[in-house]
């Protein structure tokens, strides 16, 4: 029983490990990146959506949205580009380690 439970453990770490990543783009809010709207001209509203409760996303260059489950790290971050680093389930950031700004 203890060396099943050892190796239960061990493929669950093994395996956080693996979705650990980072995603580079725009924080602008939900219904707007659903719109194509993202990016340093859109950065205003993205401050006032998201500071009105918006849901915050990451949008990257190539368009693709990320939904992030921690809103409160990227709220002070609207509209800026950063580079989210945390735990990435497909298109969804399921735990956020840092946020930082991208150049």
């Amino acid at each position: 029983m203890k060396r099943i439970f050892t190796l239960l453990v061990l493929t669950l770490a093994v395996t956080s490990l693996c979705l650990a990543g980072s995603v580079t783009g725009y924080v602008t809010d939900l219904k707007c990146a659903k719109a194509g709207k993202a990016g340093e001209a859109h950065a205003g509203c993205a401050k006032g959506c998201i500071g009105g409760g918006e849901a915050a996303v990451v949008v990257t260059a190539d368009g693709k949205i990320y939904e992030v489950a921690d809103q409160a790290k990227l709220k002070d971050h609207a509209g800026a580009k950063v580079t989210v680093m945390g735990s990435i389930d497909g298109m969804k950031v399921t735990s956020v380690e840092s946020v930082k700004k991208a150049g």
